[in-house]
């Protein structure tokens, strides 16, 4: 992976980890053909902001527990800053930066009037009770109340964050102001101004670019081969989507490992099963599998929905998939993407997507501003104009400047906000 050139890498330091590089890596490769000024592209080169607060916790056992928070802000040039806030116990502040900067490009591909922002607390949530998780996530608030804003940064869920911690938020907020302030957060209950389709947004917008993958090979997803990594909100719902559309979802996997079945899997089944056992553990009406050997089976769309660096030089040479669709942030890494490249694998890039979430929160946000609402026809029928049209964008600059597909979204993306920041100029 190539290193950062500390020379002129300026405040890099502060967030400088492989996952940073690797963001910061595909922004120096799309450059070249980008064709944008220098200054622009050494102001977006960094995030704006950083944050980094403690958060203290009373224990329910009355001890107290002290917790690092973040919450970086890559780029205003757009708009505010949108992105997740996940709680996790890797988050640091370079996977903030890095998340934050491929939002940036998410957003601005898009064309929504946002720049990027990601930010967290590193814990185990798994070890808090719900009173716990609930004092954490208020505090957190708190800490952020000044930072955090319906027209300076809106979060929205990630990682082990949900509906509920956005309406804890969405409260705190509220309550420091003295009126109700849902436009704060999206990814609330619908009871406190959510969208319809939020949380089917992320795994409906991958299969759709799919779907259109498809079509540009000459095929439709219907009784193509796919593998799923990944079955929570983004995998989960990809993967109903791709069995909706009459696509073999062959494999899966969750915490507790993969699943597989060369006829296809019951997908209805596999989530009635984790909805009742809190995951797929214990699952045995098909073969079990690894994550290694999910990620090598012979496919046509091999979906990855989990995490970062699931695809690396180490195993990239060994995937058997006709294209790779990343609904999961970073989940390829700079080795993997050239190994695919030479191979003739086209990868679907996350900032085009994994972008349905971020286009239905804007919409959600839209909503709230306005105090009028859109049925879940309406959401649907907007994200599809939505993502199909970036789609496009995409192609095109990939066509025109015969590169990959993450290049060509880098470029796009790119060119949107350098246009904003060159008109808008460097203050003073």
């Amino acid at each position: 992976m190539a290193e950062v050139d500390a020379s002129r890498a300026g405040p890099v330091f502060e967030w400088d980890t492989p996952l940073f590089r690797m963001a910061h890596t595909q922004f120096e490769q799309a450059l070249p053909y980008a064709g944008v000024s220098d200054m622009v592209a050494e102001r977006l080169s960094y995030p704006e902001r950083a944050v980094i607060v403690s958060v203290p916790l009373r224990r329910d056992d009355g001890s107290i527990e002290i917790f690092p928070g973040y919450r970086v802000q890559h780029s205003t040039v757009l708009g505010p800053t949108k992105g997740g806030l996940r709680y996790d116990p890797e988050v640091s502040l370079g996977e903030c930066a890095a998340l934050a900067t491929w939002m940036t490009w998410k957003c601005a591909l898009l064309q929504l009037p946002y720049g990027g922002a990601k930010g967290g607390i590193r814990c185990d949530v798994k070890t808090l009770s719900l009173r716990e998780v609930e004092k954490l996530t208020r505090r957190f608030t708190s800490e952020l109340v000044r930072e955090i804003g319906p027209q300076s940064d809106i979060p929205a869920p990630d990682m082990a964050t949900n509906e509920q911690t956005m309406a804890w938020i969405m409260d705190t907020y509220s309550m420091l102001k003295g009126y109700a302030v849902p436009e704060i957060v999206t990814g609330k209950p619908i009871s406190l101004g959510g969208s319809l389709f939020r949380r089917e947004a992320t795994g409906s917008g991958v299969v759709m670019v799919a779907e259109q993958a498809g079509r540009r090979q000459g095929f439709e997803l219907a009784e193509k081969t796919c593998v799923v990594q990944g079955f929570g909100n983004v995998g989960g719902v990809a993967a109903s989507e791709l069995h909706d559309r009459g696509a073999r979802v062959i494999a899966v996997s969750d915490v507790s490992g993969g699943f597989h079945a060369e006829r296809g899997l019951d997908i209805p089944g596999l989530h009635a099963y984790s909805a009742e056992h809190g995951s797929l553990a214990g699952y045995d009406r098909c073969e079990r599998i690894t994550n290694d050997e999910l990620l090598e089976l012979e496919c046509d769309f091999l979906v990855l929905a989990a995490r970062e660096d699931q695809l690396t030089g180490a195993n990239a040479d060994r995937v058997h998939a006709a294209m790779v669709v990343e609904g999961a942030n970073g989940p390829t890494t700079i080795e993997a993407d050239e190994i695919l490249a030479a191979r003739g694998i086209p990868v679907i890039p996350d900032i085009l997507a994994n972008a349905g979430g971020v286009t239905v929160s804007y919409f959600e946000w839209v909503q709230d501003l306005g105090r009028l609402f859109w049925d879940r026809d309406e959401i649907r029928r907007k994200l599809a104009d939505k993502m199909g049209t970036a789609f496009d964008r995409v192609y095109s600059v990939a066509a025109e400047k015969e590169i990959t597909l993450r290049q060509a979204a880098m470029v796009a993306a790119i060119r949107e906000v350098a246009g904003a920041l060159e008109a808008r100029g460097i203050y003073p």
